[in-house]
């Protein structure tokens, strides 16, 4: 039997506790952003945490964010490789994101290569020589790499040498005066059986799964010890910058509660404005639904260049047009986007990558909003949101929409949504997304055939706690967008099923 080495005796001293007499434990950056939030704050310090997934999850870059965001000279970082891979080798692929400091490579972080000493000793010798170097370097920070892999594969190393291994060095972490990490590919069912989880302080899963032709990355905080994180599962992306995670609960936390008596906001087209007792609610959502070709996208355009043309500025999330198109078929109606855009009162987002998640895209949203302290948005369309989503997150549209909404309305903007219907001549659908629930006022827009001419009609159906015009009118797009005519359509009933008849009082109904 193996003799276990003694831990180091670097035990954790006294903390400083707070007026009530607990331990104040200080919340370390993660460098990452979203996961702090999800964290509660950060990473405790000296904890020990587990970073569990498969190979090509981000487990790697993860870590190498966090030492990179808190390693100083005087609280330097060691990092352990046990994989075969050289320093040398992961730096140079590690460099290419934008958190790679080169200056910190020189006293602040340190690469430990422990391969030979895998391959020429045993594993009580690795173990020794990751305690050496943490006794002479005295670190604030220690990240053991993945290894479990590879030290499978070593012929005259078993499953249960591993195990002991681990074991011990996961004692070594706990009591060591810094905040450790072990990453290691671990598969679920060992959550439960392997005792290393339980000496854990902090547990954190990293998944992905490949959705038809979507690659989709989740996180998951299994256990954080101490404070409160977020829980289920949050989407993470790794770009340029390295590991960016989207707490599935972004954005509620932050509603403010709604004023009693709220200004209007103008859609840019007068008469629509009277039907709705004088404009939109500030901080309303508002449906606009009809079929292809009846003027959503035109109203939108014109909710935004009155809201500009006031002094306010706006956001639009287009997922169908790009953003050319959207300037040009705007400019076609006099209304200069692209100058408001360059003036920084105007940001278009283009959000089509089709494996996005609604976390995703509602923080490119929010940042937008903030960045431009926006009053106004259009999502143009919810058809095209819905597309641009991995397969898998398009089974959750509705629910994501719910927290999509409530977050930003609860942010105070005024929130603008297209959905295109296929028209019906049996049925007036407000969406086939069922998602009417979510607006606080619906504008449904639609042809109607008469006398073998197609004409728009639109109709307010629901404003919220709002009195409005119960009228259907029609309206034409001009060379400056939506105008409501002057013609009532009296004389017509079932206007909404798209096939009217012709009703004159006092006489009997004939077809237009």
């Amino acid at each position: 039997m193996r003799k276990p080495v003694k831990p180091t005796g670097h035990e954790r001293p006294g903390k400083p506790l707070d007026k009530r007499g607990k331990v104040i434990i200080r919340k370390l950056p993660t460098g990452i952003p979203g996961l702090d939030a999800i964290l509660g704050g950060g990473l405790p310090e000296f904890s020990f945490n587990i970073v569990a997934g498969g190979p090509g999850c981000g487990k790697t870059t993860f870590a190498h964010q966090f030492v990179f965001a808190n390693a100083t000279p005087k609280r330097p970082a060691l990092y352990f490789t046990i994989l075969g891979e050289s320093a040398i080798k992961m730096l140079r692929y590690q460099q290419q994101f934008t958190f790679f400091d080169q200056t910190k490579l020189s006293g602040a972080i340190s690469f430990i290569n422990l391969s030979h000493v895998v391959l020429e000793q045993n594993l009580p010798t690795v173990l020794q020589a990751i305690v050496r170097e943490v006794e002479a370097a005295n670190p604030s920070f220690v990240v053991v790499d993945s290894f479990r892999t590879a030290l499978r594969k070593q012929t005259d190393v078993t499953e249960m040498d591993v195990q002991f291994f681990v074991q011990q060095l996961a004692l070594h972490l706990t009591s060591w005066q810094a905040t450790t990490f072990l990453l290691g590919e671990y598969v679920e069912n060992e959550v439960q059986e392997n005792p290393i989880f339980t000496v854990a302080d902090g547990l954190l899963w990293l998944s992905q799964v490949t959705e038809r032709n979507s690659v989709v990355r989740k996180m998951q905080v299994i256990k954080l010890r101490g404070q409160a994180s977020v829980p289920g599962l949050h989407t993470f992306r790794i770009t340029e910058d390295g590991v960016q995670t989207f707490s599935r609960t972004l954005g509620l936390a932050e509603r403010k509660p709604r004023p009693e008596k709220r200004p209007r906001l103008s859609t840019g087209i007068p008469a629509l404005d009277q039907m709705m007792g004088g404009g939109i609610p500030t901080g309303d959502s508002v449906l606009v639904a009809g079929a292809s070709g009846t003027g959503k996208s035109v109203m939108a355009v014109q909710f935004i260049a009155e809201g500009l043309r006031q002094g306010e500025t706006a956001i639009m999330a287009v997922f169908e047009e790009r953003p050319e198109d959207v300037k040009r078929r705007a400019k076609n109606l006099g209304h200069d986007l692209a100058k408001a855009e360059r003036d920084g009162t105007l940001k278009i987002l283009y959000l089509r990558p089709l494996d996005l998640s609604v976390d995703e895209s509602l923080q490119a949203i929010l940042d937008a909003v903030k960045e431009l302290d926006a009053k106004r948005l259009v999502i143009d369309s919810l058809v095209g949101f819905e597309m641009a989503l991995a397969p898998g997150f398009r089974t959750d549209f509705r629910e994501s929409l719910y927290r999509m909404m409530a977050t930003v309305t609860g942010a105070g903007v005024t929130v603008f949504n297209t959905v295109e219907l296929d028209e019906s001549f049996t049925e007036f659908r407000f969406s086939h997304y069922m998602v009417s629930f979510l607006a606080d006022d619906i504008i449904r827009l639609r042809y109607v055939d008469i006398d073998g001419v197609l004409r728009r009609i639109l109709a307010v159906v629901k404003m919220r706690d709002s009195q409005h015009g119960k009228d259907i009118r029609e309206f034409e797009i001009t060379g400056k967008g939506i105008r409501l005519t002057d013609t009532r359509l009296n004389e017509y009933r079932a206007l909404i099923t798209g096939i009217p008849a012709y009703w004159r009082a006092g006489s009997q109904s004939k077809e237009p």
